[in-house]
This record gives structure tokens, C-alpha cells and sequence, in this order.
């Protein structure tokens, strides 16, 4: 039943995302070529609030927690499991003080109003996962970048994002790379909950009344464990976290 009554909310629902898409990338591009990264950067959080804002009327609701305890004025890592691009949106809007950037495929990069633009200048790398080699100095030039700016990067180790919820199994290599050129960072675990619903029929119809849940775990200061340490808490802060 609730993929029936979802079909024409649906439809009203990509129209008023499609069209902030629209109407944002004319803006990010005057912000960022006129006016700079902190204009861009203003856009791109209000372009992510309104498509949150988007997501209210599928009934949609967000949850935050504990996020007075992340560190501020430092580097920041963010790990999480990852369930559909409704996990991005929220986090750049909920996570806006701290700059949120990702590491995500190369073929994002094109074709997307507003969201190609925002990862090729905004600050976020492209990696082509078919190309290790590629890979290494994109993720070591983000990790430079915040270790510099005090700003954070966002890693999904998963790879993918899971369709069920359940999480798979996490990778070691881009947190590693990650850790090594920022230092000073502190990785930050975050669990994300019912994203995945909003997916579960596919792309279309988009699932109904879902409450998407963000808990933010106790932040872990890079210098302080050595790497295997250090993933072995990140990823079970983050899975121990997970509502199947």
C-alpha cells in the first residue's frame, strides 16, 4: 500500500529536488567564481538544506546525536556506513560547520546539476575505482587539506552503500591514507540508520515516513593508536550503532 500512495508524492517530490538542483548551480558557479570558497561553500549548505527540506515531504524526518561532542577547530574524519545519497544531504547540512568533504566515485563528477560542480570544486576528490594508483594521491591530497584547513573528510569504508541496511564489511585502505597525512585529525564514528528505506523500491517510488537516524561516537585522536587499534574501535563504534 505504500508503494502505491508513494507514486504521485514521488513524483511531486523529484520535481522540487530536480528543480533546487536546477536552480542552485547557477549560484554555486556565480559564488565560487565571483565571490569564493566560503560564498560556495554558503551555497552548497543551503542548496543541501532545501533538498532536505525536499525529503519532508515524503515525511521524512532527521536525528542528530551527540554531536556536541565532535571536536571543533580541529581535522576531522568522518566514518560511517553508508545506505543511500540521503546520507550526503543530511550530513552536509546537519555537519555544516565543519566543512564536509567526501571521497566519492569519478563518475559523479559530470552530469549532476549541483553536485558535480560542488565535489569537482568544493573541495571533495574523485577516485576512479578501478584505479588504485589514481586513488592514493586523491585521498593524500584531501587528507593534506584538511590537516591544513581544519575541516573534515567523510569516508564510507563500506565501498558501496548497502541496500538492506545490514552493514559489509569495512576497507582499511582510504582510512589508513586518510590518517597518515592528517595527524592531528580525530576520526569521528558515525552510525546511520533507515536511510536505506527511502531506497528500498529502487529509485523510484521513494519509500514513505522514514525517521533517518545520524549518532555520532566517541571521536578517536589519530595520534593516539596505531592504525589497527584505531579500526578496530572505528568500526565497531560505527556497526555496534546499526539498527537491523
Amino acid at each position: 500500500m505504500q508503494k502505491i500512495i508513494s507514486y504521485p508524492i514521488s513524483v511531486v517530490y523529484y520535481l522540487c529536488f530536480s528543480l533546487t538542483l536546477l536552480v542552485f548551480h547557477p549560484i554555486q558557479w556565480v559564488c565560487f567564481n565571483v565571490f569564493g570558497y566560503q560564498a560556495h561553500k554558503k551555497s552548497v549548505d543551503y542548496l543541501n538544506f532545501f533538498l532536505v527540506k525536499c525529503t519532508n515531504l515524503l515525511g521524512t524526518t532527521y536525528t542528530f546525536t551527540n554531536r556536541d561532542i565532535i571536536p571543533k577547530n580541529v581535522p576531522l574524519i568522518f566514518v560511517c556506513n553508508h545506505q543511500s545519497m540521503y546520507d550526503i544531504i543530511a550530513m552536509i547540512w546537519y555537519f555544516r560547520r565543519f566543512h564536509c568533504k567526501f571521497v566519492s566515485k569519478k563518475e559523479l563528477g559530470k552530469g549532476i546539476p549541483s553536485v558535480s560542480y560542488n565535489l569537482r570544486h568544493g573541495g571533495s576528490v574523485l577516485i576512479d575505482r578501478k584505479d588504485p594508483k589514481q586513488a592514493i594521491p586523491a585521498i593524500r591530497s584531501l587528507s593534506e587539506y584538511i590537516e591544513k584547513h581544519k575541516r573534515s573528510a567523510v569516508i564510507f569504508p563500506e565501498g558501496t552503500r548497502s541496500k538492506t541496511g545490514k552493514p559489509k564489511e569495512f576497507s582499511q585502505t582510504g582510512l589508513k591514507m586518510l590518517c597518515k597525512s592528517a595527524p592531528s585529525a580525530y576520526v569521528v564514528p558515525v552510525s546511520i540508520n533507515n536511510s536505506w528505506k527511502m531506497v528500498k523500491f529502487g529509485f523510484f517510488p521513494v519509500g514513505l515516513g522514514n525517521h533517518l537516524t545520524f549518532v555520532v561516537h566517541e571521536p578517536l585522536a589519530v595520534c593516539e593508536y596505531d592504525f589497527a587499534d584505531l579500526m578496530v574501535k572505528t568500526e565497531t563504534a560505527v556497526v555496534n550503532g546499526i539498527k537491523i
